[in-house]
Order: structure tokens, then C-alpha cells, then sequence
């Protein structure tokens, strides 16, 4: 009888900290026990280890096995340690060699088979393994997922069976496949489709190339919704560490990461039904919420005053911070939320305030019960509000008019407006610090005296003046202009013509 240590990888937010599983097999009535802070998944895996080891045609030992996972004070959940405590105990029995597990890290569930299933937040787990210098050893089905970690040892297997004759030198593993590249083609929303709106679609393009939170008002069917969409196809390229990140969140999520979707920018779109938690994230075992699934990507709130007003309050903290934290009574969880939000909303409850046909009929006090549903402080956080109007039936219908942009040509633009601020602050204009914003944003006296009668006149926050300072940044960006012109400036500060206070028609 014998002592194994086998490790293996918690998930704690985006985050795998490192778990060794401790095996001790001793004299006395044949029993199992698994200590360590272990929540029901993983105290239900002795059940389904013992099988598998039988199954594999290992003989399950009879003794008294004490599983430890250390440290004791980290909460344990999952599944993900089945492997683990299999390979402890057939290495603590003299099945499996001690020698190679020093060098590895195991993760995955066992069936009763002993075939491997996969685990969510594996992207966390085989980063944190690299930097360990350990190789992976994984269900196959992860193995797409854990090899976008360039340099990464990966084992990818099927059977518990394969993994012992690996670690016992008679059959080894071969190494899994090489960082998959992104995929070639990818059918995406394109600007072209929108017809007229050129005032929503500069905007558009001014939001994408310095990353600026965007609301976008108008009566129905104008085309916001499909303006939102057409977002990602004109945001600048994610770099490898960016694209890590959110691989990583999403492989938390519930439907885990698609290789496939490798280096594209998230867009989330939930529903105005949706809760507080839904969208921070949550749980007894925090998961992240839609603004963290959106890291590096686009969150779309449609119908904004329909959401509960108590959840948009939620978004207000990580706008800023772009990162949540989700407290609990045993312990806090961070998840990152750098997130470009754009919203939508109508002008009235009816959707037609302003509308030629004078078909709203909607009195003024339910107008301002309507558009009071979204806070100031909220309005406040989004750079740019633009509205969008009705077109008429002749542009629409015209097949004779010159084509618009489509994204192609439009994402050019943006890049290279995003390469100047790269080059000169190392960061997008929308996350300039305030020392940051007086360094790059550099106006002459008269700039100054014509925001000076902006503030005064439409009630700018400090909050709002330095976000026009960062608009107005970004349109001499995408002008190829070192400074911020009087145009440029005048540009951004009408871009937040609707107030703070609330929306005006």
C-alpha cells in the first residue's frame, strides 16, 4: 500500500489554480472518501471511478482509500477530477508508474466505461498548465479548445486505458495538433445593406474605431438593430491575447468555446426579459454573465427602457472598470468585462414621437415615465447617441442609387484609425485615464470656449466632457489628423445632443 499525488486544475473564475490529487490506500474495511472541500459532482465521482477502473480491467483496490485535493480550503466542483482520482488510486495500488505523473496534468470525467468525456473551461486550464510547464493530458474532445495554447504539451485521449499504457511506456500518446488556424471564411452582416442612414452609419464607424458605447434612437423598422449587427464586421482585429481572453470566458459559459469561431469578436444580444444575474454573472459557483461572454466584443441592448431598470444599474460599474466581481459569502470571483455596449430604444412607447405622419398619440407624462426608465448616470456612460430616422419609400426602393460602403471598405478606415492609437497610447481612445485625455486631446483656446458653451448649454458632466474630448479623438483618427480639428470637435460634441438627463425627440 502506497501514497500517489496526481495533478490536476480547479476553475475559480477564469482562473485554474493548481489542485493535487493525494491518494493514500491503507489497511482496513474496503471504503472510499474524498476530502477537501468537495461539492456533490465530485463526491458522486468515486461511483463512477470505480467502475471505470473495473471496467478497464484493473483491479479495484480493497482497502480503506483516502482522496485528498489540496488545498483543503478551495471549494472543489465537477467533474473535471474523475481522471485524476483514477490515476491516483492505480498508481497508489501499483498499476500505473509514479515516475510520469510528476510531469503531467490531468483533467476530464470518466463514464462507467472508462471512456473520457469533455469538461467545460478547459481554455483556463491548459493556459495555466503551459505556464506550469507540465504537458495536458485531456478528453479528445477538448483537444481543438486546449491547442490554441501555442507551445502547449497536449495528450489528448479517449479511454483510461490508453492514459495508464502511456504513463506505464508501452503505448504513448502522441502529441495533439498544432494552434488551429482562424477560419477562412465567415459569412457576416454587411454594411451595404443599409440604405441612406449615413448619419448612423458614420457614427457606426467613429464607435468601431475607438471602441465608444453607442445608443441608437429612432422609431421602428429604421434599421438600429440591423446597424448593431453590422458592428463586429468593422471592429479591428482582435490581437492572440485578446482572443485568449474571451476564448476563456466563453469556455466557461454554458455552451462552452467553438474553435471555430477562434479570433471573431463575441456579440451578445439577450433578451429585455433578462435578469441582474444573467448579465453580470452569478450562481452558487459563479459563471460569467452576458457582459463577460461579450469581452472584446459587442453587447447589443435592444428595446432598452424595456429591461427592468435595477439590471441596466448593474452595468454601470463595469463600463468603467470593465471587470465584475461577483461577491459570495465564502468567497469572491472576478470576471473580465471589457465590452463595447450599444443600445436601442424608441423615441416614445408607441415608437412614433416626431414621425411625420403624426400618428403618435402618446401624452407627455407617459413619454417621460417612458424614456425615465434609463437612468442619466446610465446615458452618461454611452458616448455617442444618435438618432435614427424613418427613410423614405423612393431611397428604398431605388435600385438606380449608388451603392453604400459594405463593411470591407469601411473596416480599412477603422483599422488604420485604430493602428494610430495603438501606436500612440497603447490602447483604444475609449479607455484613455483622464491624464491620458489631456495628453492626446490637446484643444486650442477656441476649441476650448466652443466646449465651454457645449457644457453650459447642454449640461455635460465632467464624465461627458472627457467622453467628447475621446469622440472628437478618435474622428481626427479616422482623418489621419495628429490634432483634434475645430470640425472634428464639433463633430463629437453633436453626438450628444440628446442629453443626460434623458432622451430628448
Amino acid at each position: 500500500m502506497d501514497t500517489a499525488v496526481v495533478y490536476s486544475r480547479a476553475s475559480v473564475g477564469i482562473h485554474s489554480p493548481l489542485v493535487s490529487v493525494e491518494v493514500h490506500i491503507s489497511r482496513g474495511l474496503p471504503s472510499m472518501s474524498i476530502v477537501g472541500l468537495p461539492e456533490t459532482a465530485v463526491r458522486e465521482s468515486k461511483d463512477r471511478v470505480r467502475s471505470a477502473i473495473l471496467n478497464n480491467h484493473f483491479e479495484f483496490p480493497l482497502g480503506r482509500i483516502t482522496v485528498s485535493l489540496a488545498p483543503a480550503d478551495l471549494p472543489k466542483e465537477g467533474s473535471r477530477f474523475d481522471l485524476s482520482i483514477a490515476l491516483g488510486i492505480l498508481a497508489a495500488s501499483g498499476q500505473v508508474r509514479h515516475a510520469e505523473l510528476a510531469g503531467h496534468e490531468f483533467i476530464g470525467e470518466l463514464s462507467l466505461h472508462g471512456t473520457l468525456r469533455p469538461t467545460r473551461g478547459i481554455l483556463p486550464c491548459a493556459r495555466a498548465t503551459h505556464l506550469a510547464g507540465r504537458a495536458l493530458i485531456l478528453p479528445a474532445d477538448n483537444a481543438a479548445e486546449a491547442a490554441l495554447i501555442r507551445g502547449l504539451v497536449l495528450l489528448p485521449a479517449t479511454q483510461l486505458a490508453e492514459i495508464c499504457a502511456h504513463l506505464n511506456g508501452t503505448v504513448p500518446i502522441t502529441s495533439g495538433a498544432p494552434c488551429p488556424a482562424p477560419p477562412e471564411t465567415w459569412t457576416q452582416p454587411d454594411l451595404a445593406d443599409i440604405r441612406s442612414q449615413y448619419h448612423a452609419r458614420r457614427a457606426l464607424e467613429i464607435a468601431a474605431a475607438g471602441g465608444h458605447n453607442l445608443l441608437l434612437i429612432g422609431p421602428p423598422g429604421t434599421g438600429k438593430t440591423m446597424l448593431a449587427e453590422r458592428l463586429p464586421g468593422i471592429l479591428p482585429a482582435m490581437t492572440e491575447d485578446q482572443a485568449l481572453e474571451s476564448a476563456a470566458v466563453a469556455s466557461l459559459g454554458r455552451n462552452g468555446f467553438d474553435p471555430r469561431t477562434w479570433r471573431r469578436r463575441p456579440f451578445r444580444a439577450p433578451h429585455h426579459t433578462a435578469s441582474a444575474v444573467a448579465l453580470v454573472g452569478g450562481g452558487s459557483h459563479p459563471r460569467p454573465g452576458e457582459i463577460s461572454l461579450a469581452h472584446h466584443g459587442v453587447l447589443f441592448l435592444d428595446e432598452l427602457p424595456e429591461f427592468n431598470r435595477h439590471v441596466l444599474e448593474v452595468l454601470r460599474e463595469p463600463l468603467e472598470s470593465g471587470r465584475i466581481v461577483v461577491s459570495r459569502a465564502a468567497s469572491q470571483t472576478e470576471f473580465p468585462a471589457a465590452f463595447q455596449l450599444v443600445t436601442a430604444m424608441n423615441p416614445c412607447p408607441c415608437g412614433y414621437l416626431g414621425d411625420a405622419s403624426g400618428r403618435c398619440r402618446c401624452p407627455e407624462d407617459q413619454i417621460a415615465r417612458y424614456r425615465s426608465r434609463v437612468s442619466g448616470p446610465l446615458l452618461d456612460r454611452i458616448d455617442m447617441h444618435v438618432e435614427v430616422p424613418n427613410v423614405t419609400r423612393e431611397i428604398l426602393l431605388n435600385r438606380d442609387a449608388t451603392p453604400p460602403e459594405n463593411s470591407e471598405t469601411v473596416a480599412a478606415r477603422v483599422a488604420a484609425a485604430h493602428g494610430r492609437q495603438i501606436e500612440r497610447v497603447g490602447k483604444a481612445n475609449s479607455r484613455l485615464n483622464n491624464r491620458e485625455v489631456e495628453a492626446s486631446c490637446r484643444l486650442s483656446s477656441a476649441q476650448a470656449q466652443l466646449l465651454q458653451q457645449a457644457v453650459e448649454r447642454l449640461g455635460f458632466s465632467a464624465r461627458a466632457l472627457h467622453r467628447v474630448l475621446k469622440v472628437g479623438r478618435t474622428i481626427a483618427d479616422l482623418a489621419a489628423c495628429d490634432s483634434i480639428r475645430d470640425e472634428h470637435l464639433s463633430e463629437a460634441i453633436s453626438y450628444r445632443r440628446l442629453g443626460r438627463g434623458g432622451v430628448h425627440a
